[in-house]
């Protein structure tokens, strides 16, 4: 007679299972929101049109519970919110494309579909981050030369320099720039940061000899990017560049000297360049210019002010009269349609995700994870914070993509990547943590 195991016995589950179903729930519910705002959308504006949106849409993002599925399968352990979170954003920024731009809804769906499959083989080949040490330089030098390329043949568009044309697909190689300057600065930092905190009195002259090359590249990369007239990029970077400073180097002198040399930068820029002049006067003033220069931040505001608190409703508003309204200006038109409960949601799932990015920075099994995650996440949360700010009028408009939620193929694959990123080091921690408990696991 067989017998049956005691409840004593029978182990119990480790908890990274239970928090993977948990994970599952939330990326279907995130998934079936999405699609269920597509079908609102078709049928309040697009009732005699294809459905072929929809359904690119609803593909795009069944996605995520495919990568779901190669987490469990692979047993990847890492933070189970990132996921969920970004596959809310996605169908946010996916129903608003729809609403905004119907012809560029089955784009963004593909766009998505890139992403997660760049997510997905970014785990399996850049999870392991010794590379970055082995390959900082070169990671530099290719961010360079990608910029400079930029600079000499690029296409400019809202007077920015920002694209490159390769046949029939556009590449904005700023946002790959992102990553590869993240990698180069952990390189960097993580070699020099033993002699840069040694105790004892600070000679600076040492001190930026070391950081030589990474402030070499920081420098170069911001200038080339005024030459292309990307002030958004030139803000992120550089707040990359002493984000990761400070977690390696715990100086709040250094980022201090770092925020003044902005200051004194940005107010040499304001006299030289006639566009930096120009963002800066529209943001102390759009009214000056109403009709023209001030236009956009205007309808922005206004679409804001009359959303209220609930929204007009998906359909009902009017976010067509901003320009860039599916890119540089689509929080404010989700202001307009879904209210302040909307755009209170978006910032609140932004928030979630950085709050998960640095934890799993700070939970990271090693210098190099840290300073990595840290980065990351710092990538996303200025990146977040430039464009969310410039279209509310809290800081100048720059035209930069909203992580996750705004129309674009080069913003979505290197935003899946740096999730990948953060996947990878969350589950390296969180295997650190476990030998550290229970000690090291038997075969």
């Amino acid at each position: 007679m067989a017998v049956r195991p005691s409840a004593s016995t029978v182990s119990a589950p480790p908890p990274w299972v239970a928090r993977r179903a948990a994970e599952r729930g939330l990326v279907v519910a995130a998934g079936v929101l999405g699609a269920l705002g597509l079908v609102a959308v078709h049928a309040a504006m697009y009732p005699a049109e294809s459905w072929d949106p929809v359904v690119a849409g609803a593909v795009a993002l069944a996605g995520f519970l495919v990568v779901h599925m190669a987490l469990v399968i692979a047993d990847n352990r890492g933070d189970e919110v990132l996921l969920p979170v970004a596959a809310a954003l996605s169908a946010v920024g996916l129903v608003m494309i729809y609403r905004l731009r119907p012809d560029y809804a089955v784009r963004q769906a593909a766009w998505i579909s890139l992403g997660l499959t760049s997510l997905l083989i970014a785990l399996g080949t850049l999870a392991d981050l010794r590379w970055v040490r082995r390959y900082a330089y070169l990671c530099a030098l290719t961010g360079i030369a990608l910029l400079v390329l930029t600079v000499l043949i690029g296409v400019e568009r809202n007077g920015a320099r920002q694209w490159l044309v390769i046949g029939p697909f556009t590449l904005e190689p700023g946002e790959i720039v992102k990553l590869l300057l993240v990698a180069f600065f952990a390189g960097v930092l993580v070699e020099a940061r033993p002699l840069l905190t040694l105790p004892g009195p600070r000679r600076w002259r040492a001190d930026l000899g070391r950081l030589g090359p990474v402030l070499l590249v920081c420098v170069g990369s911001l200038l080339l990017l005024v030459f292309q007239r990307d002030l958004g990029l030139a803000m992120l970077y550089y707040g990359i560049f002493l984000a990761m400073l400070y977690v390696a180097l715990g100086r709040l002198d250094y980022v201090f000297g770092g925020l003044a040399a902005f200051a004194a930068g940005a107010t040499l820029c304001y006299h030289l360049f006639a566009h930096v002049r120009v963002r800066v006067d529209v943001w102390v003033n759009p009214w000056a210019d109403a009709a023209g220069r001030g236009y956009q931040i205007l309808q922005g505001l206004f679409a804001l002010a009359s959303g209220g608190l609930t929204g007009a409703g998906l359909g009902l508003g009017h976010p067509e009269l901003m320009p860039a309204s599916y890119t540089d200006m689509i929080f404010p038109a989700i202001g307009e349609e879904l209210g302040a409960i909307g755009t209170f949601m978006v910032v609140a799932l932004y928030l979630l995700f950085l709050g998960r990015a640095f934890r799993a920075a700070v939970q990271a099994d090693g210098s190099l994870d840290r300073l990595v995650g840290a980065g990351l996440g710092a990538a996303i949360g200025i990146q977040t914070f430039v464009i969310l700010g410039g279209s509310t009028r809290l800081i100048p408009l720059t035209g930069i993509p909203a992580p996750f939620l705004t129309y674009g193929g080069s913003a979505a694959v290197s935003n899946f990547i740096a999730v990948a990123l953060l996947l990878a080091i969350s589950d390296r921690g969180a295997r650190a943590a476990a030998e550290r408990r229970d000690g090291p696991a038997h075969p």
